[in-house]
């Protein structure tokens, strides 16, 4: 039986197909990852909280029900947090990614 074809051609493929191993032990820890709350660290002095949703190959980040701190200038108050939603932060903008310990406790 013929594979699909685009119109220029070239087969389509799934996308299993064209993704790397199931079982490789990265993609597994990605999964286990997904919808745990993690904290961002981002190159400008932000902060966003928010459920890890997606990333990508070039380390692009989607967070659901994100909220955005800003760097205080006093050490010991955070400030009010503003309410993003959903959010893509730049693989190139992130400093450094946190899960929060209690998203890990529950499965």
């Amino acid at each position: 039986m013929a594979s699909p074809k685009e119109e220029n051609g070239t087969s389509l493929h799934t996308a299993m197909e064209m993704s790397s191993p199931l079982s490789s032990p990265a993609r597994q820890k990605l999964e286990n990852l997904l919808n745990k709350s993690m904290r961002i660290r981002m190159t400008d002095g932000r902060t966003l909280v928010g459920l890890f949703l997606c990333t990508d190959r070039d380390c692009n980040v989607i967070l659901g029900s994100a909220q955005e701190f800003l760097k205080s200038t006093d050490s010991f108050s955070q400030g009010e947090p503003r309410v993003l939603g959903l959010a893509m932060i730049p693989g190139h903008h992130v400093v450094s990614i946190e899960v929060e310990a209690e998203s890990l406790l529950t499965a």
